[in-house]
């Protein structure tokens, strides 16, 4: 296989590497989707982390911008080295950097675990979960937890509330560890190994959820980035739903009276509404639009209306 790389940059700029970088990472066909959506701001992203530069680093028309800095020959070879690496492997430039960020906030993140992205981490920021939480609210799951930075990000926005992260994982399981003890928050938040709800009886007042929901079609198609995932973490079954249909089934009896699942389906509302035509839900705005989070209150899911 033949990789493209960058040319060579006689007098090169930062500004002007970037560039190089983003039109290479566009003539290779590489995707998008773990924590950038666009070939100039992943070589960016590439770029800076290389060289060690913040990677909040200006490189517009601002009068602090790095844009004109010049890039010296044992640079561009660096960063030359890492686009190859990118575009041959396949894999997300997160397990590259073995850094990912949400909200602001960064987070560790290997092969062992699916890049952290959920929109459920926006609305944890943003308060729109707070009006259906209240003063008894006291005990929060994060089930699949993956990395643990939905864990993180709830016991940063609710310092008063326990949180429990659990993944079915160990190898999830040891890089939230990590996240954990890197955001100092290893007396706010237990990790504990779970085939869904097994060893998780509760009650719960909260349970945020990013499932593996992605459907057997989707699956087959999608691009290597994806691949190089953990599939035990998106593959949902033939319509996606499969760990919803038993979550929906368990969780009624693990929930307080007031208790509210806050569940991420990504792109299969069509499949989550087949499945479960008469549950009552609620819809959330996320950046992705207001049909990929939804919530449902223990009194809904105790009615179980539209379960099977």
């Amino acid at each position: 296989m033949n990789v493209p790389t960058l040319p060579p940059l006689a007098g090169a700029t930062l500004g002007a590497l970037v560039d190089s970088g983003a039109a290479l990472l566009q003539a290779a066909g590489v995707s998008f989707g773990h924590g950038t959506t666009n070939a100039h701001d992943e070589a960016a992203w590439l770029v800076l982390w290389r060289l060690g530069l913040p990677l909040d680093t200006a490189l517009g028309d601002e009068p602090d911008s790095r844009q004109n800095r010049p890039v010296t020959q044992a640079e561009l070879a660096q960063v030359a080295t890492l686009f190859e690496e990118r575009i041959a492997s396949r894999k997300p430039a997160a397990y590259l950097t073995q850094e990912a960020w949400l909200q602001g906030v960064p987070f560790y993140v290997d092969e062992r675990s699916i890049v952290p992205r959920s929109l459920i981490a926006e609305l944890i920021a943003d308060g729109s979960i707070d009006p259906f939480l209240s003063d008894t609210t006291h005990a929060v799951l994060d089930l699949c937890t993956g990395n643990g930075s939905l864990a993180v990000l709830a016991a940063m926005a609710w310092p008063d509330i326990a949180i429990t992260g659990a993944d079915i994982s160990a190898d999830a399981l040891a890089v939230a560890r990590i996240n954990v003890d890197r955001h100092g928050l290893a007396d706010r938040i237990a990790l504990l190994q779970s085939d869904g709800l097994d060893v998780l009886p509760g009650p719960w007042d909260l349970v945020v959820c990013n499932p593996p929901y992605v459907n057997a079609q989707s699956m087959q198609a999608l691009p290597a980035e994806y691949r190089a995932e953990p599939a035990l973490a998106l593959a949902g079954g033939a319509d996606g739903m499969d760990f919803i249909r038993r979550l929906l089934h368990e969780l009624p009896d693990k929930l307080t009276e007031d208790g509210v699942l806050l569940l991420e389906i990504g792109n299969e509302r069509a499949h989550f509404e087949a499945a479960f035509p008469h549950l009552p839900v609620y819809w959330l705005d996320t950046s992705a639009g207001a049909d990929q989070v939804l919530l449902i209150t223990q009194a809904a899911l105790r009615g179980g209306a539209g379960l099977r």
